[in-house]
């Protein structure tokens, strides 16, 4: 809620309101709790207070239940009752700007990205790769550089990976040892991911991050994001919501400690985002973290418990809300050590024991002062949402989508030249080139042999000729000598036997000649 004395009002304990204050509200927060604790609701008067502040919001929606902060918030019994704790007598509610997105298209606006722009090391994590196919994965986008390939959906990336398979011998030198049989695993994967729907998100046109970072009527935009289905695949969820930090990072300008963030980025199940994380990327993730500040961003984790968040960054979360834990076993029971020990301590109750006997809508609560050090741990009642808590109907949602500054932009994919095209293009020219060589090397084979078959022929008629003048001179001048033989028979014969072996003299002569010739050449 916001309040001009207050500032962005978020709680109230018995020492008055608890608010974050708007400069410091870059320096990225925690939401911790069991399930069922008030997190969803914590989070969600904490983004309708930053949207009245003017600044824009993205959160994931894991069952729907954010949704109604598109909804103006009525009185109930319950936020009647609590009323006289806040010193609140007549509440204003209101609803806030939002637009729907969805990764898969179907519960609002799609949200794209392109193979590129993912990047190896993210796309290496999604398809949970290991150290030898994330390098085979990482020469495929240089090699894809290095020929001016564009890389934007999922068959730009097969095709490059059946291309690099076939001409692995032609890099090994250049870019080191190319598998085969590495590539065929990492195309296995690919095709699991495409049966996931993961095929939907990359593509264009790719999202634009400045729509992040929209304000209407003076309010800050709230982006929500349907995740109950994206929530099936966790490593899609986290390494795409990873992505839009990327972008955030490697897109805004640096501008220092604003009166207020530019974006507050709501990060729900953060769990996921570091589960099964290589040391280079979590790395990264702490580095984007720790930087993406400077450019007007907040991050705010939401999870179950501290010990989720790996201590590196945990330690950069200055903003803290925390809901009830349980600790029925020893680990449980550490967990809830570790999340009071993060707090600065309160001499007026034990930490770690109130963490386990705060109520739903109760929360420890310590945010960052004016110069940016921790304020002393208290124990207060988050305020109650001024928009509706629960589910807006499909009716409710279609209207705003359909009534969003962005309706049209991100519906209608586009699938321009790349990759595939040009691969396939090259693959159909080397086809009609080698059908055409084929096609030359027939009609040469066929020229030489018709050369070879007209001399045989050749050789043939001339030795059936030479036959015949024998025969008809032999028996010419046996009548005109008047010579006689003893069988005529047997003297026809022996000329025909001497003219038909000179007949198989001269074609085997010009066989020979041919066929040696035929070798020389």
């Amino acid at each position: 809620m916001l309040d001009n004395e207050r500032g962005l009002y978020i709680a109230h304990c018995a020492n008055g309101a608890l608010s974050i204050t708007g400069k410091m509200a870059n320096r990225h927060g925690l939401i911790a709790g069991a399930t069922g604790t008030g997190k969803t609701v914590t989070l969600q008067v904490m983004a309708e207070t930053f949207c009245q502040a003017g600044v824009p919001c993205f959160m994931a929606d894991m069952k729907g239940d954010l949704s109604g902060i598109s909804q103006v918030g009525k009185m109930s019994g319950f936020i009647e009752k609590r009323l006289p704790e806040f010193g609140i007598e007549n509440p204003q509610f209101q609803s806030c700007p939002v637009r729907f997105y969805d990764v898969f298209g179907e519960q609002g606006h799609p949200m794209r990205a392109t193979i590129s722009q993912m990047g190896p090391m993210l796309l290496s994590r999604l398809l949970q790769l290991n150290e030898t196919q994330d390098g085979v994965l990482n020469i495929v986008f240089r090699i894809a550089d290095d020929r001016g390939l564009l890389l934007i959906d999922l068959k730009d990336l097969r095709s490059m990976l059946d291309w690099v398979s076939k001409h692995a011998k032609e890099y090994t030198t250049k870019y080191g040892n190319i598998s085969v049989q590495t590539i065929g695993a990492i195309q296995r994967t690919l095709l699991q991911l495409e049966a996931q729907g993961a095929d939907k998100f990359f593509g264009e046109p790719s999202f634009d991050i400045y729509d992040l970072l929209q304000t209407e009527g003076g309010k800050g935009v709230m982006s929500v994001l349907a995740a109950d289905k994206l929530m099936m695949q966790p490593k899609l969820y986290s390494t795409f919501l990873l992505w839009l930090l990327s972008e955030l990072y490697s897109t805004l300008p640096e501008v220092g400690d604003l009166p207020l963030p530019k974006l507050v980025f709501f990060f729900d199940e953060a769990h996921m985002l570091f589960t099964d994380t290589s040391k280079a990327l979590l790395d990264k993730i702490e580095q984007v973290i720790r930087l993406v500040r400077s450019k007007g961003v907040g991050i705010y984790f939401i999870t179950q418990s501290p010990t989720d968040i790996p201590e590196v960054i945990l330690g950069q979360l200055g903003n803290r809300v925390q809901h009830a834990l349980r600790a029925y076993t020893p680990k449980d029971q550490k967990a809830v050590k570790t999340a009071a020990d993060t707090f600065r301590a309160n001499p007026e109750f034990k930490t770690d024991e109130a963490i386990m006997n705060l109520e739903t809508g109760e929360a420890l609560v310590s945010f960052l002062d004016e110069k940016g050090a921790p304020n002393i741990v208290e124990r207060a009642k988050v305020l109650f949402p001024l928009s509706q808590i629960g589910a807006v109907t499909e009716g409710q949602r279609m209207d705003i989508i359909k009534q969003s500054r962005v309706y049209g932009k991100y519906d209608t994919p586009i699938d321009r030249e790349s990759a595939f095209e040009v691969l396939m293009a090259e693959a159909e020219q080397q086809m009609a080139e080698n059908e055409a060589a084929a096609q030359e090397e027939e009609k040469a084979k066929g020229k030489k042999k018709s050369g070879m078959m007209s001399k045989v022929w050749k050789a043939v008629l001339t030795a059936i000729t030479s036959t015949f003048a024998t025969i008809l001179g032999t028996y010419v001048s046996d009548k005109v000598t008047g010579k006689k033989t003893k069988s005529k028979t047997s003297a026809t014969g022996r000329v025909v036997k001497n003219a038909t072996s000179a007949a198989t003299r001269s074609i085997t002569k010009e066989l020979t000649r041919d066929i040696l010739g035929n070798l020389v050449k």
